[in-house]
């Protein structure tokens, strides 16, 4: 079994995370940590895991983590870089689901985030946690910076077109919309149920830290620059995300080749599904599961080619991702404790 320790286990991605292991057939859950929370059953302060989570919550500075075989950090931006380099000296593997891992320029890192990075030194070793681009560095990795949730859905939209070389790729666009579980569990105005409810807005236009994030990694599909306008949005729900990406194709390329490039590169992926040219996936048909959905569309047959993508923010957008890394980690079956039908209505 191997032994798992939470660092941040009262936020959503740390009780979604809790409700994946709870089940997982080769997890031990052992150590949940929280400063304000130390000693409360967990099960007390999230009653669906009753029956399922026996742990109380604990100190971070006593938590057995040392023990663990694996720690999450699900946590803010900061955390996981101040306390990596002692778990890993004790032999213990990493996976963060904030953004101490996932930029490999530590001066971006600081640009965007606003905080020196404690220990640069890691990030050459430290693994992008994006399965289905990136497998065999997650499966020798120590350490995993797991990807935003925005990001996974644009490199998975623009992966196919950008390795084949059929688009454009100085002049990306994605669109795109979030629950507000993807804010995190606060209590700040905007996103209140009398602030959210029955709204819509954008945010980050000037500019959005997942940004370098996404173009570090579409870099690497693509000796051209890459060039990408984000613009995110928060839609009046609790979890799911819808990004609607636009590429110029550069090259004649019919509608049926344009499928088979996409139906090619995810055949074998268990968490990607390739819908239907034409086809308009609904975030309802990912809530609760690890599974992204994506279909192409082509408006008259012209020169630019559209991405529909969609998944569950808190799902393949965050824990279950990380969890997919793990299974990958440790030569699990990379679906293990993640085959969840997603639920309707």
């Amino acid at each position: 079994m191997i032994k798992v320790g939470i660092v941040g286990g009262t936020g959503y991605t740390g009780v979604e995370l809790l409700r994946l292991l709870a089940t997982h057939p080769e997890v031990q859950l052992t150590a949940i940590t929280s400063r304000k929370e130390n000693g409360l059953p967990v099960a007390d302060m999230y009653p669906s895991l009753r029956g399922r989570v026996a742990l109380a919550f604990s100190a971070p500075e006593t938590a057995r983590l040392t023990e663990c075989d694996v720690v999450f950090f699900a946590t803010p931006h900061g955390v996981a870089m101040a306390q990596a380099r002692a778990l890993l000296d004790a032999g213990v593997k990493v996976i963060d689901l904030a953004a101490d891992f996932r930029l490999q320029d530590s001066a971006q890192f600081e640009k965007w985030y606003g905080m020196p990075h404690s220990c640069p030194g890691l990030l050459t070793e430290a693994a992008y946690g994006l399965p289905e681009l990136n497998r065999a560095a997650i499966k020798r990795a120590r350490i995993v910076g797991n990807p935003g949730c925005y990001p996974t859905t644009m490199q998975l939209g623009f992966a196919p077109l950008l390795k084949a070389g059929v688009v454009d790729p100085a002049h990306l666009i994605a669109d795109c919309k979030s629950g507000v579980s993807g804010a995190g569990r606060k209590a700040e105005i905007g996103f209140l149920f009398a602030e959210a409810s029955d709204n819509f807005k954008a945010y980050g236009i000037s500019g959005h830290r997942h940004t370098p994030e996404t173009v570090e990694q579409l870099q690497r599909m693509t000796t051209e620059k890459i060039g990408l306008l984000f613009s995110p949005h928060l839609v009046p729900m609790i979890r799911g995300m819808h990004s609607t990406l636009y590429a110029r194709l550069t090259r004649a390329i019919d509608n049926q080749t344009l499928q088979a490039l996409f139906e090619d590169a995810y055949r074998d992926e268990p968490f990607v599904d390739v819908m239907p040219f034409g086809s308009h996936p609904e975030t309802r048909s990912t809530r609760g599961s690890n599974m992204l959905r994506l279909a192409l569309h082509r408006p008259d047959d012209g020169d630019m080619v559209v991405v529909l993508v969609v998944q569950d923010n808190l799902v393949k957008g965050a824990s279950g991702q990380a969890v997919q890394c793990m299974n990958l980690m440790f030569d699990l079956a990379e679906t293990t404790g993640l085959l969840h039908v997603p639920i309707l209505p």
